[in-house]
Protein backbone atom coordinates (compact mmCIF):
# COMPACT_ATOMS: atom_id res chain seq x y z
CA UNK A 1 0.00 0.00 0.00
CA UNK A 2 1.21 3.59 -1.22
CA UNK A 3 1.80 5.54 2.08
CA UNK A 4 1.18 9.28 1.43
CA UNK A 5 3.07 11.85 3.81
CA UNK A 6 0.88 14.58 5.35
CA UNK A 7 3.72 16.84 4.60
CA UNK A 8 3.78 16.03 0.58
CA UNK A 9 0.31 16.62 0.34
CA UNK A 10 0.76 20.20 2.17
CA UNK A 11 4.10 20.62 -0.47
CA UNK A 12 1.71 20.03 -3.44
CA UNK A 13 -1.50 22.11 -2.06
CA UNK A 14 1.26 25.00 -2.34
CA UNK A 15 2.62 24.57 -5.08
CA UNK A 16 -0.45 24.66 -6.97
CA UNK A 17 -1.43 27.55 -4.53
CA UNK A 18 1.50 29.33 -6.16
CA UNK A 19 0.89 28.44 -9.78
CA UNK A 20 -2.39 29.22 -9.56
CA UNK A 21 -1.77 32.78 -7.86
CA UNK A 22 0.89 33.87 -10.37
CA UNK A 23 -1.28 32.87 -13.66
CA UNK A 24 -4.06 35.04 -11.84
CA UNK A 25 -1.48 37.87 -11.34
CA UNK A 26 -0.33 37.34 -14.80
CA UNK A 27 -4.03 37.08 -16.16
CA UNK A 28 -4.92 40.45 -14.68
CA UNK A 29 -1.14 42.55 -15.66
CA UNK A 30 -2.53 41.13 -19.49
CA UNK A 31 -5.95 42.33 -19.06
CA UNK A 32 -4.83 46.16 -17.68
CA UNK A 33 -3.06 46.07 -20.38
CA UNK A 34 -5.17 44.94 -22.51
CA UNK A 35 -8.04 47.39 -21.23
CA UNK A 36 -6.10 50.25 -21.93
CA UNK A 37 -5.06 49.26 -25.17
CA UNK A 38 -8.64 49.26 -26.12
CA UNK A 39 -10.12 52.45 -25.08
CA UNK A 40 -6.86 54.73 -26.33
CA UNK A 41 -7.43 56.78 -29.13
CA UNK A 42 -5.17 56.09 -31.92
CA UNK A 43 -2.92 58.15 -34.19
CA UNK A 44 -4.14 59.23 -37.71
CA UNK A 45 -2.82 55.88 -39.96
CA UNK A 46 -0.65 56.33 -42.70
CA UNK A 47 -2.02 55.85 -46.49
CA UNK A 48 -2.01 52.51 -47.20
CA UNK A 49 -2.53 50.58 -50.34
CA UNK A 50 -6.38 49.03 -48.88
CA UNK A 51 -8.59 49.28 -45.54
CA UNK A 52 -10.60 45.97 -43.89
CA UNK A 53 -13.41 47.10 -41.27
CA UNK A 54 -14.63 43.86 -39.69
CA UNK A 55 -18.81 44.67 -38.98
CA UNK A 56 -20.09 44.76 -35.89
CA UNK A 57 -21.11 48.50 -35.16
CA UNK A 58 -22.18 51.62 -37.71
CA UNK A 59 -19.42 53.72 -36.51
CA UNK A 60 -16.74 51.35 -37.48
CA UNK A 61 -18.42 51.35 -41.47
CA UNK A 62 -18.40 54.85 -41.11
CA UNK A 63 -15.19 55.24 -39.77
CA UNK A 64 -13.50 53.32 -42.54
CA UNK A 65 -15.66 55.16 -45.51
CA UNK A 66 -14.48 58.09 -44.06
CA UNK A 67 -10.97 56.89 -44.46
CA UNK A 68 -11.58 55.63 -47.84
CA UNK A 69 -12.81 59.06 -49.17
CA UNK A 70 -10.17 60.82 -47.13
CA UNK A 71 -7.90 59.20 -49.13
CA UNK A 72 -5.84 56.66 -46.57
CA UNK A 73 -6.50 53.39 -48.57
CA UNK A 74 -7.36 53.16 -52.43
CA UNK A 75 -9.58 50.01 -51.89
CA UNK A 76 -11.93 49.00 -48.70
CA UNK A 77 -13.30 45.79 -47.71
CA UNK A 78 -16.31 45.39 -45.93
CA UNK A 79 -15.87 42.13 -44.13
CA UNK A 80 -18.55 40.05 -42.38
CA UNK A 81 -21.91 42.15 -44.37
CA UNK A 82 -25.03 40.17 -43.90
CA UNK A 83 -26.87 38.97 -46.50
CA UNK A 84 -29.71 41.87 -46.71
CA UNK A 85 -27.35 44.91 -46.64
CA UNK A 86 -26.19 46.62 -50.04
CA UNK A 87 -23.80 49.72 -50.24
CA UNK A 88 -26.18 52.14 -50.45
CA UNK A 89 -27.71 51.18 -47.12
CA UNK A 90 -24.31 51.01 -45.59
CA UNK A 91 -23.06 54.16 -46.86
CA UNK A 92 -25.99 56.20 -45.52
CA UNK A 93 -25.79 58.06 -42.63
CA UNK A 94 -22.18 58.77 -43.16
CA UNK A 95 -22.75 61.94 -45.14
CA UNK A 96 -20.58 60.39 -47.81
CA UNK A 97 -21.97 59.94 -51.81
CA UNK A 98 -20.99 56.16 -52.66
CA UNK A 99 -21.63 57.33 -56.50
CA UNK A 100 -17.84 58.03 -56.67
CA UNK A 101 -16.45 55.13 -54.36
CA UNK A 102 -18.56 52.38 -55.67
CA UNK A 103 -15.60 50.62 -57.58
CA UNK A 104 -12.94 50.97 -55.02
CA UNK A 105 -15.40 49.17 -52.28
CA UNK A 106 -15.98 45.24 -51.76
CA UNK A 107 -18.73 43.61 -49.85
CA UNK A 108 -17.72 40.34 -48.06
CA UNK A 109 -20.33 38.07 -47.28
CA UNK A 110 -18.81 34.95 -46.33
CA UNK A 111 -17.24 36.04 -42.94
CA UNK A 112 -19.44 34.59 -39.75
CA UNK A 113 -16.33 35.27 -36.82
CA UNK A 114 -12.96 37.06 -36.45
CA UNK A 115 -11.20 33.97 -38.26
CA UNK A 116 -13.48 34.12 -40.96
CA UNK A 117 -13.29 37.96 -41.51
CA UNK A 118 -9.34 37.47 -41.53
CA UNK A 119 -9.65 34.17 -44.32
CA UNK A 120 -11.83 36.68 -45.75
CA UNK A 121 -9.38 39.30 -46.12
CA UNK A 122 -6.93 37.36 -47.07
CA UNK A 123 -8.27 36.21 -50.23
CA UNK A 124 -8.78 40.10 -50.84
CA UNK A 125 -5.59 41.46 -50.47
CA UNK A 126 -4.02 38.21 -52.70
CA UNK A 127 -6.38 39.79 -55.30
CA UNK A 128 -5.40 42.70 -55.24
CA UNK A 129 -1.62 42.58 -54.62
CA UNK A 130 -1.93 44.86 -51.19
CA UNK A 131 1.01 45.27 -49.33
CA UNK A 132 -0.24 47.77 -46.16
CA UNK A 133 -3.98 47.57 -44.66
CA UNK A 134 -5.33 49.71 -42.36
CA UNK A 135 -7.95 47.58 -39.98
CA UNK A 136 -10.84 49.43 -38.40
CA UNK A 137 -12.95 47.48 -35.65
CA UNK A 138 -13.86 48.25 -32.17
CA UNK A 139 -10.83 48.74 -29.60
CA UNK A 140 -11.72 45.80 -27.47
CA UNK A 141 -11.66 43.55 -30.53
CA UNK A 142 -8.69 45.11 -32.40
CA UNK A 143 -5.78 42.94 -31.08
CA UNK A 144 -8.07 39.56 -31.78
CA UNK A 145 -8.38 40.99 -35.32
CA UNK A 146 -4.68 41.23 -35.66
CA UNK A 147 -3.50 38.24 -34.93
CA UNK A 148 -5.72 36.51 -36.88
CA UNK A 149 -5.47 38.42 -39.65
CA UNK A 150 -1.30 38.75 -38.66
CA UNK A 151 -1.49 34.48 -39.00
CA UNK A 152 -3.64 34.61 -42.63
CA UNK A 153 -1.50 37.18 -44.41
CA UNK A 154 1.85 37.81 -42.34
CA UNK A 155 3.24 39.64 -45.18
CA UNK A 156 0.67 42.71 -44.83
CA UNK A 157 1.77 45.43 -42.53
CA UNK A 158 -1.29 46.37 -40.67
CA UNK A 159 -2.06 50.01 -39.32
CA UNK A 160 -4.82 49.89 -36.72
CA UNK A 161 -8.12 51.99 -36.36
CA UNK A 162 -9.81 51.36 -32.91
CA UNK A 163 -13.08 52.30 -32.62
CA UNK A 164 -15.15 53.57 -29.56
CA UNK A 165 -17.98 52.11 -29.11
CA UNK A 166 -20.84 53.19 -26.57
CA UNK A 167 -19.55 50.22 -24.14
CA UNK A 168 -16.69 51.31 -23.89
CA UNK A 169 -17.46 54.82 -22.99
CA UNK A 170 -17.75 54.09 -19.12
CA UNK A 171 -14.80 51.50 -19.00
CA UNK A 172 -15.51 50.90 -14.81
CA UNK A 173 -19.41 49.45 -15.36
CA UNK A 174 -19.27 46.02 -14.57
CA UNK A 175 -20.68 45.04 -18.15
CA UNK A 176 -17.83 46.70 -19.68
CA UNK A 177 -15.26 45.05 -17.28
CA UNK A 178 -17.46 42.23 -18.26
CA UNK A 179 -17.13 42.77 -21.85
CA UNK A 180 -12.98 43.33 -22.28
CA UNK A 181 -12.52 40.25 -19.85
CA UNK A 182 -14.35 38.04 -22.38
CA UNK A 183 -12.56 39.58 -25.36
CA UNK A 184 -9.01 39.37 -23.75
CA UNK A 185 -9.84 35.53 -22.60
CA UNK A 186 -10.72 35.39 -26.70
CA UNK A 187 -7.91 36.81 -28.27
CA UNK A 188 -5.51 34.62 -25.51
CA UNK A 189 -7.26 31.80 -27.17
CA UNK A 190 -6.33 32.91 -30.77
CA UNK A 191 -2.96 33.64 -29.51
CA UNK A 192 -2.56 29.83 -28.47
CA UNK A 193 -4.15 28.93 -31.88
CA UNK A 194 -7.18 27.92 -30.16
CA UNK A 195 -10.24 29.58 -32.49
CA UNK A 196 -8.66 27.40 -35.49
CA UNK A 197 -9.61 24.10 -33.98
CA UNK A 198 -13.16 23.55 -35.46
CA UNK A 199 -11.38 24.15 -38.56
Amino acid sequence: MRRIFPGAQGGVGRRFAAVTAFLAAFWFAGFVWFADDAVRAPPMPPVADGIVVLTGGADRIATAILLLRGGRGRLLLISGVGPGAELDKLFRGTGVDPAGLRDRVTLGREATDTAGNAAETADWVRENGLHSLIVVTAGYHMQRALTELGRDVPDVTFYPVPVMPPALREVRRLGTLRLLADEYTKWLAAQVGLTRLHG
